[in-house]
């Protein structure tokens, strides 16, 4: 979905690119609310008068059990549906882009490529405030929403394939980043529960 949303394509389309990634990020914040205010929600009524502790010891599990789950396992299981590319044939810029935003903004409407997907909404639901749950579904929305944002130079065929290129190399550094990342978080999750 991506490479979706560029200068390149939206101009082919007859958009523009900058209020349709404006429209996109601000779907994507949107949905990563939604779910982030659900599950507090949810983490309100199941978790009344659980401790500090106890919740902070559930965010890190599901932080080191996620790391786990991707050492061991290729994919992570979730749905197997995408966004419906025809919706940019067939849609106004506005529909598509806040359409693609709050699903992808949602974590868990679309393919779920990583575990920490997971983490986010078990962290929201700890949390135990849909207030709160909100703020950190909407933050990590928000940073997967910003990545729209690296398609900014796609402005010709040419750059189209170099990004292509360029995502295929990153690929299993930004992956391996991101794991290193949240084992480090599910540490020091870790670390607040015993200090």
């Amino acid at each position: 979905m991506l490479a979706s949303i560029t200068p390149l394509g939206e101009r082919a389309r007859g958009a523009n690119w900058y209020t349709t990634t404006a429209i996109y990020t601000f779907g994507s914040v949107l949905g990563g609310a939604a779910i982030g205010t659900l599950a507090g929600l949810l983490g309100s009524v199941v978790l009344a008068g659980v401790g500090t502790d106890n919740r902070l010891a559930i965010v890190a599990f599901a932080l080191t059990a996620g790391f786990a789950w991707e050492l061991v396992r290729v994919s992570v299981p979730g749905p197997r549906r995408q966004v419906n590319e025809q919706w940019l044939h067939r849609y106004r810029s506005w529909v598509y882009g806040l359409g693609f935003g709050t699903q992808l903004g949602a974590g868990v409407a679309t393919v779920v490529v990583s575990s920490a997907v997971y983490a986010v909404v078990l962290s929201a639901f700890a949390a135990g405030q849909p207030e709160t749950g909100a703020a950190i579904g909407a933050l990590a929305a928000a940073l997967r929403g910003a990545t729209v944002l690296l398609t900014a130079r796609v402005v010709s065929p040419q750059r189209l394939l170099a990004f292509h290129e360029r995502m295929r190399v990153l690929a299993r550094p930004v992956r391996s980043g991101a794991l290193v990342a949240q084992l480090a978080l599910g540490g020091l999750a870790a670390l607040a529960v015993v200090a």
